[in-house]
């Protein structure tokens, strides 16, 4: 069973409905104790990152979350991604859950003459071999809706996209995973991938 965490914050619909459509038992909740009967853990994110910090510990996440992606796979989606990390600098400086080593900075100057938010299809270029991308290829396009990106990485990366500057698509820090793109969002590519972190152990 796959929670998907409901803060407020997020496109839980389509994202249950990808997961239905592979044939995955899901729950959409905030509930903690559904969460801990859960094998692993989903937290998507669209919008501000100080709102989406701020809603996780009006809900008394934070923290729970934190122990929950030291004990079974966590996948991080767009905004849910930028959230594992150190910090953000979006609207000044925001702690994030810490769960990934780098911090989240403003894509406007460094993807100059490029329009922001990034918003569409872009392909993949994979850093290392990474369980996620066991039923994917290089190159598969995803699809992309953002104006921050995560820098600081490296040793975390495991693939990256061109938008004027090499922008961080995904990362990986033990059971935890992270995606700026959209899986559930990204057709037939997407949906390998979120069959795969079905499958991580």
């Amino acid at each position: 069973m796959i929670a998907v965490v409901d803060y407020g914050v997020g496109n839980l619909f389509s994202l249950a409905s990808s997961l239905k459509a592979l044939g995955l038992e899901s729950v959409v909740t905030a509930d903690r104790k559904i969460v801990e009967k859960c094998d692993r853990v989903i937290l998507p994110g669209v919008g501000a990152f100080p709102d989406a910090m701020a809603k996780l510990e009006g809900a008394g996440l934070k923290d729970f979350l934190v122990a929950q992606a030291a004990e079974k796979p966590f996948l991080g989606i767009c905004l849910g991604m930028q959230m594992l990390f150190d910090r953000s600098f979006e609207y000044g400086e925001t702690r994030g859950l810490g769960l990934v080593e780098g911090e989240i900075a403003p894509l406007a100057g460094a993807a100059r003459g490029l329009k922001i938010p990034h918003m569409g299809w872009n392909s993949l270029h994979f850093t290392k071999q990474d369980e996620l991308f066991k039923y994917n290829k290089e190159g598969d396009y995803v699809y992309f809706v953002h104006s921050f990106y995560a820098t600081g990485c490296e040793s975390s990366l495991t693939a990256v996209t061109d938008y004027g500057v090499r922008v961080t698509a995904a990362v990986r820090s033990g059971k935890v995973f992270g995606t700026q793109f959209h899986p559930e969002k990204s057709g037939a590519a997407g949906l390998k991938m979120l069959k795969a972190f079905s499958e991580v152990v």
